[in-house]
C-alpha cells in the first residue's frame, strides 16, 4: 500500500530519517559535525601555547630591534643637524670676520685722521668726521666687536703683539706702555691682537 511521505515516521517532514526503523535516532548533521570536530590534547594545547609563546618573543625582539634602529636613525639626524647648523654658523662668522677685519682697516684710518687733525681745519669738518667715525664704531660693536684693553694692562701674548721693548723705570716691567694699533675682539675670539710698547724694568724683572 502506497502511503505519503507524511504517514512514514521514519521520516521528518524535509525527508530526513530521523531513526533506522530498530528504534535509534539518526545523528543530525550539526551532532555529525561536531564529532567530526578535533579536540586537541592537553600536550597539544602545551605544544600550541610554547609555539605561541616563542612567536611573541620573536616579535618582542623584532620590535625591539626596530626601535633601537629607529632611535639611532632619530640620533644620526639629530647629530647630522647639529653639525649642518654649527658648519652654518662656523662659515657666517668667517664670513664676518673677514669682512670685519676689513673695516677695522677703515676704523683705524679715522682714529689716525682724529688724532692729527690739522689746526686750519673747520670744526664742523671734524664733526662730521667724528660722527660717521662713531655710526661706524656703532655698527661693528652690534656685531660683537669690542676693542681690546691694552695700556696700563700686563702684557698678554694672546691679546697684544709687542712691537718693541722699551727700557724704562717709569713703568713696571712688561706692562704695556703704549698702543701703536688698536686691537679687537669679534664675541670671545680675539679678531685682531693690538699693537703695543712693552716696559722692560730691569729693577722689576
Amino acid at each position: 500500500m502506497n502511503g505519503h511521505p507524511g504517514d512514514d515516521p521514519a521520516a521528518d517532514p524535509r525527508g530526513e530519517a530521523t531513526g533506522d526503523g530498530h528504534g535509534h535516532r539518526a545523528r543530525t548533521r550539526a551532532e555529525e559535525r561536531a564529532e567530526a570536530v578535533h579536540v586537541p590534547s592537553r600536550t597539544e594545547l602545551v605544544e600550541r601555547v610554547e609555539a605561541l609563546e616563542r612567536d611573541l618573543e620573536a616579535a618582542r625582539a623584532m620590535a625591539d630591534e626596530h626601535l633601537r634602529t629607529g632611535q639611532r636613525a632619530t640620533a644620526d639626524l639629530a647629530n647630522y643637524r647639529r653639525r649642518t647648523e654649527e658648519e652654518r654658523v662656523a662659515v657666517t662668522q668667517l664670513a664676518n670676520a673677514v669682512l670685519i677685519t676689513k673695516l677695522l682697516a677703515v676704523l683705524d684710518d679715522f682714529d689716525r685722521a682724529l688724532a692729527n687733525v690739522p689746526p686750519e681745519v673747520h670744526e664742523s669738518w671734524v664733526e662730521g668726521v667724528q660722527l660717521v667715525e662713531r655710526k661706524l664704531r656703532l655698527l661693528l660693536e652690534a656685531e660683537g666687536v669690542s676693542p681690546i684693553e691694552a695700556v696700563g694692562e700686563p702684557f698678554d701674548p694672546n691679546l697684544h703683539d709687542a712691537v718693541v721693548h722699551e727700557p724704562t723705570t717709569e713703568h713696571p716691567d712688561n706692562v704695556v706702555i703704549g698702543e701703536v694699533q688698536r686691537g679687537y675682539r669679534l664675541h670671545d675670539r680675539v679678531l685682531r691682537p693690538a699693537l703695543v710698547r712693552v716696559a722692560n724694568n730691569p729693577k722689576n724683572s
